[in-house]
């Protein structure tokens, strides 16, 4: 029998003429549920794009689907965990917005530096005032660049054709990498001192919400202007409409906002504000590269290969069942280790020891490198791109594995020295008891624990004295923010010592920020892990 493909939105041409030699395609308006529903009964992959719908119950509804593919970046209306529990494959095109979204910047930069917007809205008016929209230009300036992923890079290659001097601020890439781009690595807050134009292009995390605050923009050099074109909430608004109030901000080009839709903010009474309703994959191309990517990944998914771009299935063939507990250890342990570093390490090393490593546990270096970025970079980090995003950092990840083990059955280690010369490392074992498996976090640095490897994570290291705890306590429960589980570890009375804890709701970076300063901790770390338990 041909396999049926249901297309559920517009696909472009050429991505349908990949489908059609090889599979029979049906299409089906994706927003009238009850027709799609009825079309997913024979399908066995169906293509949507943001409209559709993909939840459990559809995926109930198809008793023959084996994949389902979004034709863009995000997969906010695909549950891939119903998904992934009848086994079906989950692809999209991660990939296909980036050119997009990086011109996308660039067009806000240019417009905020020669009020473009503004004069054209004047003139239509009927007023001809070239005095008062005298611009600036792009030559000889500083472009200060938060964030240098793929989005970033592609912005920074771009400016430096307009003859602009680039930093960048990005703890999560190697000075070596930046260089070789012609970009200047600096902390945020020189960023911010020294830039003319700012251009922001981070992943939306706690903490990266609100990264550029009141604070922050106290310190910017007079009259910069910023854009920022990769995702709401990483400017605070409302600080940002009073520094451009007071004028030390000179312009802003903005495609997102905290809150999504919005036709009200305090931004749109600003004549030197850009605004554009996220549009940044909003082209033909970026359009028609996400349909032909997901053409081509139904295309393989159906013919049984293998699958670049699958978001829940991992890499490496088939992993042995005694293994399979560790992958979502390993992928833990690699977030908390980029949380308590603060950056990714130029060398890191995954060490599996114990009776495990009688089976193939290649895969656990593969799931620990996919956690170690998986926080600190804007595209959708799987099992097929984490390699990938290691070596554009210039991060070297090794497998190094032991039979011999002593106090656990299986114990991974995630182990990586810094550029500062640091030594960072964070270890973990999984336990079964009946058919309940068990993941703690057992040790971070030289400090041993016993914690549950879930939920909200929070680590600070201070001086042991009498009052921290009571002192931590107080400033979580005025935020509101319940403590359910805590504990203490340190090398003796009075030394250095580590508290490890488990809360019960989001901590953003202002308030881990506080805590921090109220124990006299030199910086807290977060790691929010609850979308693994």
């Amino acid at each position: 029998m041909t396999p049926v493909v249901l297309i559920a939105e517009e696909l472009a041409p050429a991505a349908l003429d990949v489908l059609a030699c090889d599979f029979e395609v049906h299409h089906v308006d994706g927003t009238d549920r009850a027709a799609l529903l009825a079309e997913l009964a024979d399908a066995d992959a169906v293509i949507v794009r943001s409209a559709t719908r993909i939840d459990a119950e559809a995926v109930a509804a198809a008793p023959r689907l084996k994949v389902v593919a979004r034709a863009g970046v995000g997969l906010d209306n695909v549950d891939v965990a119903a998904a992934t529990a009848r086994g079906v494959m989950v692809v999209n095109a991660p990939t296909s917005n980036i050119v997009s979204a990086a011109e996308q910047a660039i067009a806000l930069l240019l417009a905020v530096a020669r009020n473009t917007a503004s004069a054209s809205a004047a003139l239509k008016r009927g007023e001809w005032k070239r005095a008062g929209y005298t611009g600036v230009e792009l030559q000889g300036k500083t472009v200060g660049v938060v964030g240098l992923g793929r989005i970033g890079v592609l912005f920074a290659q771009r400016m430096a054709a307009f003859g602009t001097r680039l930093i960048a601020y990005d703890p999560y890439v190697q000075p070596a990498r930046a260089a070789h781009l012609g970009v200047r690595l600096v902390g945020l807050d020189e960023l911010l001192r020294e830039s003319d134009f700012i251009s922001v292009h981070l992943p939306r995390t706690p903490e990266t919400l609100n990264l550029i605050g009141e604070k922050e923009l106290a310190t910017v050099k007079p009259g910069v202007r910023i854009v920022n074109a990769a995702r709401g909430g990483l400017i605070d608004e409302r600080a940002l409409a009073d520094a451009l109030a007071d004028g030390r901000v000179a312009g802003a080009g903005l495609d997102v906002f905290v809150t999504e839709p919005t036709t009200s903010s305090p931004l749109f009474a600003f004549d030197n504000v850009v605004v554009t309703p996220h549009l940044g994959a909003s082209t033909v191309e970026a359009q028609d590269k996400a349909g032909l990517a997901v053409a081509r990944s139904v295309k393989l998914a159906l013919q049984g290969e293998f699958v670049p771009d699958a978001v829940n299935v991992q890499a490496g063939g088939v992993v042995d069942e005694d293994v399979r507990p560790l992958l979502g250890l390993a992928e833990r342990l690699g977030k908390v280790f980029t949380a308590v570093a603060g950056g990714i390490a130029a060398s890191v090393t995954v060490e599996v020891l114990g009776e495990i490593v009688s089976h193939d546990v290649t895969v656990l270096k593969l799931a620990a490198t996919k956690g170690l970025f998986t926080s600190v970079v804007e595209e959708q980090v799987t099992y097929v791109n984490a390699p990938q995003l290691a070596a554009d950092r210039g991060v070297e990840v090794e497998l190094v594995v032991d039979r011999e083990v002593s106090d656990h059955h299986n114990l991974v280690t995630v182990r990586g020295e810094l550029p500062d010369g640091r030594t960072v490392s964070v270890a973990g074992s999984v336990t079964t008891t009946g058919s309940r498996e068990s993941r703690k976090l057992t040790r971070v640095d030289e400090f041993d624990l016993e914690l549950d490897a879930g939920g909200v994570l929070l680590f600070f290291r201070y001086a042991d004295r009498p009052g921290v705890v009571g002192a931590l306590g107080s400033v979580l429960g005025e935020a509101g923010v319940n403590i359910a589980a805590m504990q203490v570890a340190r090398r003796e009375a009075g030394g250095e010592a580590l508290m490890a804890l488990t809360v019960d709701s989001s901590v953003d970076a202002e308030l881990l920020s506080t805590v921090a300063e109220a124990i006299g901790s030199s910086r807290g770390s977060i790691v929010d892990l609850r979308d693994e338990d």
